[in-house]
């Protein structure tokens, strides 16, 4: 199945791309969602720049996954860790839960830097909403870090990382380590700010992330 656009209406519409299981069509059963968040490089008004890395860059490759994937698109000039844009996600994810047919019992999260920082704001704002979340090279701009201690959360990062620096992931990792169970924090010797392509080319993050399930 391709990468499909469409437009969520808000006082600042924001495109993104849909991509549907092979099946969905054939069959009633409901699927897992994956939040894709991308980067400050693929921000503004081509939705199709978000193909240039992560799980919709590996769906142009030809990748199938058993999952339905949204990926919005951030405009110019904002983060997606602002507090607007983060309202508007909650909104697309919400929209999105009932538009399709989704497991409510897995739903999931991902990001890849300024996309980390905006998948750990979503889950710290909304704690219920994600099953688990994987960020890659994000951080936080927030100190209260309770809403994640119960998210399943797999913090990746770049050692060499010169935009930003592992502690960034690594405080994070410290803050919770005692009070989630299912905190898991992997380091990248000698890369740099790209740790998402060795990430998402690694089928042991999806079968961790797809592992879990709410109760």
């Amino acid at each position: 199945m391709i990468l499909k656009k469409k437009t969520f209406n808000q006082p600042n519409n924001i495109d993104y791309l849909v991509y549907l299981p092979d099946e969905y069509y054939n069959d009633e059963k409901s699927y897992p969602l994956v939040l894709f968040l991308h980067g400050a490089g693929e921000r503004g008004n081509n939705v199709d720049s978000i193909k240039k890395h992560g799980i919709p860059k590996r769906i142009e490759e030809g990748a199938h996954f058993p999952f339905i994937t949204i990926a919005p698109q951030c405009r110019d000039g904002i983060w997606w860790s602002n507090r607007e844009n983060i309202n508007i996600l909650e909104k697309l994810m919400n929209y999105s839960i009932l538009d399709l047919k989704v497991d409510k019992k897995k739903i999931y999260g991902t990001g890849l830097s300024m996309g980390g920082f905006g998948i750990l704001e979503l889950a710290l704002k909304v704690p219920s909403l994600f099953t688990a979340i994987v960020a890659i090279c994000g951080g936080t701009i927030t100190n209260d870090l309770s809403g994640l201690e119960n998210t399943p959360t797999w913090l990746f990062h770049g050692e060499e990382d010169d935009v930003i620096p592992v502690e960034s992931s690594l405080l994070i990792y410290k803050h919770l380590k005692e009070k989630n169970k299912n905190i898991h924090f992997t380091t990248y010797p000698n890369i740099m700010h790209d740790s998402w392509t060795k990430t998402y080319e690694n089928k042991e993050v999806y079968d961790w992330l797809l592992s879990f399930k709410k109760m």
